[in-house]
C-alpha cells in the first residue's frame, strides 16, 4: 500500500530449492529423520537426465500448481541428491506472496499423495548445502507501466531509484534478518562458503553477494534477494524487502562499491551494522532494537514477533540433541 501511494507497484516472484526424498511421514520418524533416501542419487544439477526419467513428478508437479494458481516458470534439478528448484511466476503485489504458500504447502501435498515427501527446511544435512527461498522483485510505476529499475543511459542500466533500494536492502537487511531467517535452522545455512551469504552486501549478477542486481530491460531488471532460506514465511521475506527497499528511496541510501569477485572474501572487514546476526536470538534482538522495523512494521507486530522468536530459541537452548550426545555423553 505504501509503494502504491507513491504511485508504484510491486512485481516480484520467489523461487525454492526443496529436497524431495522417497519417504513417508511414517518412515522418517522411525528412521529418526537420518539415513534417508533421496528421489534420486548423485548431484545432478540443473540434470536433463533426471528431469527426462523423473518426467512424471516435474510434469505433474508444474501442472498440478498451475492448476492451484501458483504457475511454476522454471523447475529443474539442483545440486545434491533429489533437490529440485522451482522459480514461480511473477505476480503483482501480495498475490506473489500468496502463491509461494500455496506451492510450499501443496507441492508437499503432491508429493506424500505418491508416498514420497518433500522439505522446505533451511538445512536438512551439514552433507549438502542449504535450501534458499530468494525473492526477485521490480518496481513498476503505476501511471506509465515502466520499470522504475532501468534506466537505458545508467551504468549496468540502474536507476537512481533501483541503487537507493539497494542502499535500503544493504543497510536496513541485518536489522530486519529475523523476519527473513525465522527459525533456528535458518542460521545452519547463513554460513561461509555455502553459497549463502553472511553479511549484507551486493554486486552486479554476483551470486556470493546477499543482493543480486540482475541488469536487462525495461522488462527484467530486477534485484534478486539471495538471503532468505526454503525455511522463511514469504508474506515476512516479502514485507522485510520491501520495507528496506522503501526505506532506501524515502532516505536516499548510497549502497557503497558494489562486490567484484568473491563477497566472502570482503565480508571481514565490513562493519559490525552489515554483518548478519549468526543465531536466532541475537537475531531477534537486533529486530527488537531496530528503531526502523518499528517504524515500518509497527511496536504490536515487532514486540509479538520477537516474542515469538525468543520462545522458539528458548525452545531449543533447553533440548538434548544427537550433537550434544556425541559431544559429552562418554568425554565429559
Amino acid at each position: 500500500k505504501r509503494f502504491v501511494d507513491l504511485g508504484l507497484r510491486v512485481k516480484s516472484g520467489f523461487e525454492y530449492e526443496f529436497f524431495v526424498f522417497s519417504e513417508t511421514p511414517h518412515s522418517i520418524r522411525q528412521k529418526k529423520y537420518s539415513d534417508l533416501t533421496p528421489l534420486t542419487p548423485g548431484s545432478f544439477g540443473y540434470s536433463v537426465l533426471r528431469s527426462s526419467s523423473e518426467s512424471d513428478l516435474f510434469l505433474g508437479l508444474m501442472d498440478y500448481a498451475a492448476e492451484l494458481g501458483c504457475e511454476i516458470e522454471g523447475l529443474h534439478c539442483e545440486t545434491g541428491p533429489g533437490v529440485w528448484e522451482a522459480a514461480l511466476k511473477p505476480s503483482a503485489g501480495i498475490i506473489a506472496a500468496d502463491r509461494a504458500a500455496l506451492f510450499k504447502t501443496f507441492s508437499k501435498v503432491f508429493f506424500q499423495k505418491r508416498e514420497l515427501l518433500a522439505t522446505f527446511m533451511a538445512k536438512w544435512s551439514m552433507d549438502y548445502p542449504g535450501q534458499s527461498g530468494h525473492y526477485h522483485f521490480s518496481l513498476i510505476d503505476h501511471e506509465k507501466e515502466q520499470n522504475v529499475f532501468f534506466d537505458s543511459s545508467a551504468t549496468n542500466g540502474m536507476s537512481k531509484t533501483q541503487t537507493q533500494v539497494v542502499g535500503g536492502l544493504v543497510k536496513y537487511l541485518p536489522e530486519f534478518l529475523a523476519l527473513v531467517a525465522p527459525t533456528i535452522n535458518s542460521y545452519t545455512r547463513l554460513v561461509k562458503g555455502a553459497w549463502a551469504p553472511t553479511a549484507s552486501t551486493w554486486g552486479i549478477e554476483n551470486r556470493t553477494s546477499s543482493i543480486r542486481v540482475i541488469p536487462g530491460s525495461d522488462k527484467s531488471q530486477r534485484i534478486e534477494c539471495r538471503v532468505g532460506g526454503a525455511d522463511g514465511n514469504p508474506y515476512l521475506v516479502a514485507a522485510a524487502v520491501l520495507g528496506a527497499a522503501l526505506l532506501g528511496i524515502e532516505e536516499e541510501i548510497d549502497p557503497g562499491e558494489s562486490v567484484i569477485g568473491n563477497a566472502y572474501e570482503v565480508e571481514d572487514d565490513l562493519p559490525a551494522d552489515r554483518k548478519f546476526p549468526t543465531n536466532l536470538r541475537e537475531s531477534a534482538a537486533r529486530f527488537d532494537q531496530s528503531l526502523s522495523a518499528r517504524r515500518v512494521f509497527g511496536d504490536d507486530f515487532v514486540d509479538h514477533f520477537v516474542l515469538s522468536r525468543r520462545h522458539e530459541a528458548s525452545e531449543y537452548e533447553r533440548s538434548i540433541n544427537d550433537w550434544q550426545l556425541e559431544r559429552y555423553f562418554e568425554i565429559i
